[in-house]
């Protein structure tokens, strides 16, 4: 607002508050400002969109417009998983950037809506695809396994954001592990109905109360190099290398494997503690 001087008829106008910082980012709350860590989160939501556009674009509409051609297939279906398993790269060395450095107020939320995209709705886009696509498979019930595996994720993230578990465990299979085990199980190209259960099986594994190790320090590792090496699995087979599809088999076979043995030894070990828990009550009792 502009101020007359009665005496001077000049106007004036107030200086600029001096003890304002000029830097505009000084503006922007602290909740909206984007870290290393949730950068890398958004890099994961995006390889999710894309795996789901490759399973669109090379898979299910080549076969409504009646193509023969299965190279495309396999390499868009090889892109598609290879692009989840870079979405698991990416949620794997997120929560390790926010631990180091730092996450923004808005990272834990960030990580849900990413999470559900690349290991909810990819997966199970990709078992609906199945459906239509495999020559004895059943649409319609493939598009409920879908739905399943869609549920089950939502179910096992909204679980996670509500409860507290002892540090170094999570309730349930991990939804990365669990897409990737759902992926392999399709890529192994068994009969529709075993199909079908194992999915609905993975499915149930991510919202039981099975406890898993969270992957930090050694296991870390070992799981980056496990992604590393089915990439390269995957792309020996998009690109038809000899052997390519029994090495691609071996590791969806293994992949599976890993996800039906660690509940085994999670629960054997759960037993083991409860028995040795009953031991030391029984001995304390003893006179």
């Amino acid at each position: 607002m502009t101020v007359i001087d009665p005496e001077t008829q000049a106007g004036w106008v107030p200086e600029a508050d001096t003890d304002r910082d000029i830097d505009s980012s000084e503006d922007i709350p602290l909740s909206l400002r984007l870290s290393i860590a949730d950068t890398l989160t958004l890099g994961n939501a995006t390889c999710g969109f894309m795996a789901v556009y490759f399973t669109t674009t090379g898979i299910l509409i080549p076969h409504l417009q009646g193509s023969q051609e299965t190279g495309m297939a396999r390499h868009s279906a090889a892109t598609a998983v290879i692009l989840m398993l870079l979405a698991a790269i990416f949620d794997l060395c997120d929560g390790l950037v926010a631990r180091k450095l730092r996450s923004s107020p808005m990272g834990a939320e960030l990580d849900n809506l990413s999470d559900l995209i690349s290991f909810g709705l990819a997966p199970a886009y990709f078992v609906l695809v199945y459906g239509m696509v495999a020559d004895d498979a059943h649409q319609r019930v493939a598009a409920v396994a879908a739905i399943v595996v869609l549920l089950a994720v939502v179910l096992r993230l909204a679980r996670f954001s509500c409860v507290t578990l002892k540090d170094g465990m999570f309730q349930g299979m991990p939804s990365p592990f669990g897409a990737l085990t759902v992926v392999s199980i399709v890529l192994l190209e068994l009969p529709f109905v075993p199909t079908l259960l194992a999915v609905i099986g993975v499915a149930w594994l991510m919202v039981s109360r099975v406890e898993y190790p969270k992957p930090r320090g050694v296991l870390a590792v070992g799981m980056l190099s496990w992604i590393v090496g089915a990439m390269g699995l995957l792309a020996a087979w998009a690109f038809d290398a000899p052997g390519g599809q029994l090495l691609l088999q071996t590791g969806c076979a293994l992949q599976v494997v890993l996800g039906a043995v660690i509940p085994l030894f999670a629960t054997a070990r759960r037993v083991n503690t409860f028995r040795g828990n009953r031991r030391e009550a029984r001995t304390a009792q003893l006179p």
